[in-house]
């Protein structure tokens, strides 16, 4: 995410980097690429020099230019005016005093919005709440399958009937959710390829019957500004509440996320991270900010790695570590709670110093973990708890059954007997406090 932005912010910032001063000369240059760095990333013209005015004012002042580290000092000034371009603080879901809470979900098509209906419905059981989804998108019968099968894959029911309105659907999961106890109605509405006055009105009668508590624009986060004109149109003519950035995962140029809350003065919401039905975060403009700038975001890592450490086998883990015993099958377990995280990209992308160029061209590759899981799963449970006994013809047998080769049996074991001595340097010296993070 943002990886081509953020190599190149880190590269505008080493250049200040050692100057004992800055002068107002240096400033300047470095506002003039901060400015084209916007621009390239397809970010509004008026919010780009907005932003850069911003800068330019806050860091000519006399206690930058005389202070000990001006370098730093600028790099606080550009941190928090992004945290004020994205959004400044944290906007949460507004709820209903009375349930159920009606959450409509709008966009154009092909933004993502159907599957966004999923990973929120995901999102809001992991919170403890229930929600219920409402197929109202009936000019795509594909679009009401495609909204049953995430459902179903949540274990959230789905109210459709492709033979009735929007409206009528709309009101019938109204009901069905106060009959049964539903606290949250996400309604996944209609899209079109460009806004139109049919699809307006549409939105329009649900939007006045059903009195929605919030109406989330879903908006492309790799379409830059085409995403923010349809934001602008949507907002018009709708008034939505809040923004979800889709399709964030891949290294988007970031014109969305970085001009839709200035453009539209709504609160980005949401960010869609990845293909998963889990991959679904709260926007924190804070964090995101600090991302963006190659600064890294630990506070999201370490609930990342909370929501995935199962903290009983933490516990069975330190023991075992305490008599040297960590075998293959603690190291398999360890892989699954890593994966639960997200992609290993993603994840290095949260620690300071890992983002942008020092990521740039590293090989960090899922798949490597997918292999080291077949190789363990191939092997007999004797021989995952005894990898000593790994002789030529089991390693065959094994890289035969695991698509593997031998060449990589034996860069696992390698690893792993490097890993078995840490852990023995740990148990002698002792284990002070308990695991809190995932061992890879």
């Amino acid at each position: 995410m943002f990886q081509e932005i953020t190599e190149k912010f880190e590269g505008v910032f080493r250049k200040l980097k050692g100057r004992g001063k800055v002068t107002e000369k240096q400033v300047n240059d470095v506002s003039r690429e901060i400015r084209r760095i916007l621009l390239e990333a397809d970010v509004n013209y008026k919010v780009a020099k907005q932003f850069i005015d911003a800068v330019k004012r806050k860091s000519v002042g006399t206690e930058v230019l005389k202070s000990i580290t001006p370098a730093q000092q600028i790099v606080k000034i550009v941190h928090d005016e992004l945290v004020k371009l994205i959004g400044g603080t944290l906007s949460p879901l507004h709820s209903a005093n009375i349930p159920p809470t009606v959450i409509m979900i709008v966009g154009l098509q092909g933004a993502g919005k159907t599957t966004f209906c999923g990973k929120l419905a995901n999102y809001l059981k992991s919170k403890a709440k229930k929600p219920l989804l409402v197929a109202a998108d009936l000019q795509r019968p594909a679009a009401i399958e495609q909204l049953k099968t995430v459902g179903n894959q949540v274990n959230v029911p789905t109210v459709h009937d492709l033979d009735t309105s929007p409206l009528k659907i709309c009101k019938k999961g109204f009901e069905r959710a106060r009959k049964e106890g539903f606290d949250t109605l996400i309604l996944d509405t209609a899209g079109r390829l460009h806004v139109d006055d049919h699809l307006m009105d549409e939105l329009l009668e649900i939007k006045n019957e059903l009195q929605p508590n919030e109406i989330l624009f879903v908006a492309d986060g790799m379409t830059g500004q085409d995403a923010v004109q349809a934001a602008s149109a949507f907002l018009e003519k709708l008034d939505f509440s809040g923004i979800a950035l889709s399709k964030m995962d891949g290294d988007a140029r970031g014109g969305a996320a970085l001009s839709i809350k200035a453009v539209t003065q709504k609160p980005i919401k949401f960010l869609s991270t990845g293909e998963k039905l889990d991959a679904l975060e709260l926007f924190h403009p804070e964090r995101m900010a600090s991302r963006i700038l190659g600064l890294g975001d630990v506070v999201s890592l370490v609930e990342k790695a909370q929501g995935a450490l199962d903290h009983e086998k933490a516990q069975k883990l330190e023991k075992k570590i305490r008599r040297a015993e960590f075998t293959l099958e603690d190291f398999y377990d360890q892989i699954q709670q890593i994966k639960k995280m997200g992609p290993l990209s993603q994840i290095m992308g949260m620690i300071p110093g890992m983002g942008g160029k020092a990521l740039k061209g590293a090989e960090v590759d899922d798949k490597a973990l997918v292999y080291t899981e077949a190789i363990i799963n191939s092997m007999t449970p004797y021989e995952r708890r005894k990898p000593q006994v790994m002789n030529a013809s089991r390693k065959r047998r094994v890289a035969l059954g695991s698509g593997t080769s031998v060449q990589e049996i034996n860069r696992l074991l390698k690893q792993f007997s490097a890993m078995q001595k840490m852990m023995k340097q740990l148990s002698r010296r002792g284990l002070r406090g308990k695991l809190q993070m995932p061992f890879m």
